[in-house]
């Protein structure tokens, strides 16, 4: 294909994720597969990026156009190049150029003398623009008007950090499998292996930054179960818990497997890991990955809200809590979450939440351990799911403060996460180039067998 086939693969990706599909069904259908390998990875560039800015190119398109319509092909496509004129090295009349073409392939020869005129006027007019689309704080920020309002009232001195972050292209971390050998080791083999730089972060014993981030199949040793792909944020999980060996550890919400594989790593001696996930694919996922990685564990398929179905009776020493949520945290990695999320959506995250604290929590040994893990940096979320908890269970449950954590625990909190005055550490995005991520530890008080 031409390299209007890429624009019109991405125009009809960011079409079907504002008509509400998800971006990796999206792109499927657009025809992603049949471009080639490097213009799959333009189409994937374009699209995320006019979805990252789509709120802002809204603004821009209003007064580009008589009456434009944002889940509409055109307004896709115009999106498209409206990215590649602002915020990419393609030269401008090479990007207008695949844009008509596109727009001639997708749409007719009277939208591509309109695409052309628009992408033509906003070149001309480009600074005035940008300054009008700064004047609401939608375009401003790119971000839906109602998620920028909880973050300013969730996050007041940190909200406008919150979205500059998520409108920033992640970069690549790495956990290295210190299983098979260290971090220091993996990051010379891959200096020899390319000329990337490699950041070996402190107080993430088995971190690893890439810039700019590569395709996996380049990673040396991947295959071989090396590395794999973790956000730093997502690897302050495991430590937290605390696992430690001879324990019965349960991992519920445990696919696609990326905390499941790090708890084996780095506490193979326990008696036994069950990973639980209620989504049948997404556990051969876990499978996969496990089999990359030469580990093992008791995959069960169940629904961790109905633990009769599935549990055996006998209590664990660890429970972690990887929580479905509004992945508020990890809008950077996945621009369709502004467009995706709505705002009643979050007390339904909440009760469900709620729900698996309270269905799991029986589980869970006296004087074991419970972690719960989101990664949002909703309040409604977080802090209060835990609040909310703890006041129900007041004889139960007790949050694990900072003095009571092993002391891996503390030296991750101290170095990433911003310890909250009430309950748990919440990640920010973008803090130390990590995803958001919230964690709080609950330990059931020995005292009860309830």
């Amino acid at each position: 294909m031409s390299g209007a086939g890429s624009r019109r693969v991405s125009a009809l990706a960011v079409c079907a994720v504002l008509q509400g599909r998800s971006y990796a069904r999206a792109l499927n259908d657009a025809g992603h597969a049949r471009l080639s390998r490097e213009r799959q990875a333009l189409a994937s560039e374009l699209a995320q990026g006019a979805l990252r800015w789509q709120h802002r190119h809204r603004e821009i398109l209003r007064r580009l156009m008589d009456r434009p319509r944002p889940a509409s092909r055109l307004d896709a496509l115009l999106s498209v190049g409206l990215f590649q004129l602002s915020r990419t090295r393609i030269p401008a009349h090479a990007a207008v150029h695949a844009c008509v073409a596109a727009a001639k392939e997708l749409l007719s020869p009277a939208a591509a003398r309109l695409v052309n005129a628009v992408l033509r006027r906003y070149l001309r007019e480009r600074s005035q623009l940008e300054a009008t689309a700064d004047r609401r704080l939608e375009g401003r920020f790119s971000h839906p008007g109602w998620m920028i309002r909880r973050f300013q009232a969730g996050w007041p001195g940190h909200w406008e950090s919150i979205l500059r972050a998520g409108n920033r292209k992640p970069p690549l971390w790495l956990r290295v499998n210190r299983a098979k050998l260290g971090r220091h080791a993996y990051r010379m083999s891959l200096l020899n292996a390319t000329a990337w730089s490699c950041g070996l972060p402190q107080g993430l014993p088995d971190g690893l930054r890439v810039d700019p981030p590569m395709p996996v199949s380049r990673l040396p040793g991947f295959s071989d179960g090396l590395v794999s792909v973790q956000d730093a944020g997502a690897q302050l999980a495991v430590p937290f818990l605390g696992a430690r060996s001879g324990m019965r550890v349960l991992d519920a919400c445990a696919a696609p497997g990326g905390k499941t594989a790090q708890l084996l790593e780095t506490c193979p001696g326990m008696m036994e890991l069950v990973a639980l996930d209620s989504d049948a694919g997404r556990l051969d996922r876990l499978k996969e990955n496990l089999d990359r990685l030469g580990l093992e564990a008791n995959v069960c398929l169940g629904d961790a809200l109905r633990p009769r179905e599935w549990w055996d009776g006998r209590p664990f020493d660890r429970i972690l809590l990887d929580a479905p949520c509004s992945a508020t945290g990890v809008i950077r990695r996945h621009p369709d979450i502004k467009h995706l999320r709505r705002a009643q959506d979050i007390p339904r995250f909440a009760r469900l939440q709620s729900r698996l604290l309270g269905s799991l929590w029986p589980l869970l040994k006296p004087g074991g351990r419970l972690l719960y893990s989101v990664c949002s940096v909703l309040p409604d979320e977080t802090v209060r799911v835990i609040e909310s908890f703890l006041r129900e269970n007041v004889a139960l449950a007790r949050e694990v403060r900072r003095s009571d954590r092993v002391s891996i625990s503390d030296r991750l909190s101290g170095a990433w996460a911003l310890p909250l005055s009430s309950h748990g550490y919440q990640v920010l995005p973008g803090s130390r180039c990590a995803d958001g991520h919230f964690n709080a530890l609950l330990e059931k008080t020995a005292e009860t067998q309830a």
